[in-house]
């Protein structure tokens, strides 16, 4: 079944697309529960399409709160509510008291979690706030951390579980900038955000480091829209906000919103 879908997805996506419908198959045919890690919007998207299709089979995500980005999924037998069940996800409060978390940035957590051999998907969203950082984690991956994570980029610090409710979210810092462009090509437009050559910003994408809405996208003649969201590895992302119209000499007015 997987084979005929893989016409879909991006190569790279293959591996997951035959995880995910794994799942779901075990779900059909074992009536069993299975609760996954932390999932982008991308592969939420992938696990989606899959449930889709199989008519004994349905699906929950939760990412901690409302507007989450990366979330767990839980996949049952369509005659199984799965609106009490529990999602295990726990937050990972992370604090220092001498003042250094000035300077500590997404990168830094992220960084100091990977490099006492976490995966990502163990962690959902990163929440870096005023005197430190809430992670949104899995319940087995959150004592593992609560008792390893002592330093972040040389800043020593002390973490605390807390439940759900004492979460606090990142205020989302967009730096706007207005752009006119002759088209709405991907390269123009990241070379254009990132001021680097055309020639530079081809790098990168053709070697598959760029995504546009969590997908990997290798073509840099890409149309961009309004709404989409583009991330190269290295730099950062930044949103689409706005196509404003065209100019009198026939360039395109457009809004960015990068990810400070």
């Amino acid at each position: 079944m997987t084979k005929e879908l893989y016409g879909h997805f991006h190569p790279d996506e293959h591996h997951f697309v035959d995880k995910a419908w794994e799942w779901v198959e075990r779900a059909a045919m074992q009536h069993t529960l299975k609760l996954t890690d932390f999932l982008d919007p991308r592969q939420a998207f992938i696990l989606t399409t899959l449930v889709n299709r199989h008519p004994d089979v349905h699906c929950r995500f939760e990412g901690g709160y409302p507007a989450a980005e990366r979330k767990r999924a839980i996949i049952a037998p369509d005659y199984r509510s799965l609106d009490d069940e529990d999602m295990g996800i726990s937050v990972l409060s992370v604090s220092s008291g001498d003042g250094k978390f000035l300077t500590l940035e997404h990168g830094d957590y992220m960084g100091a979690i990977l490099g006492l051999g976490m995966k990502r998907d163990k962690v959902g969203d990163i929440h870096v706030i005023e005197g430190g950082c809430h992670f949104l984690v899995t319940e087995d991956a959150a004592s593992y951390l609560h008792a390893n994570l002592s330093q972040v980029h040389r800043v020593h610090v002390q973490t605390e579980l807390l439940p759900l409710d004492k979460l606090e979210l990142a205020q989302v810092q967009l730096d706007e900038l207005g752009l006119s462009v002759a088209s709405m090509r991907l390269d123009g437009i990241v070379s254009d955000v990132y001021r680097l050559s055309r020639a530079k910003i081809l790098i990168p994408i053709q070697a598959g480091k760029c995504r546009v809405n969590w997908k990997q996208e290798e073509d840099p003649s890409k149309p961009l829209k309004a709404g989409d969201m583009v991330s190269l590895q290295g730099f950062g992302r930044f949103k689409v906000l706005e196509v404003e119209g065209i100019s009198k000499k026939g360039r395109i007015r457009v809004k960015i919103g990068k990810y400070v």
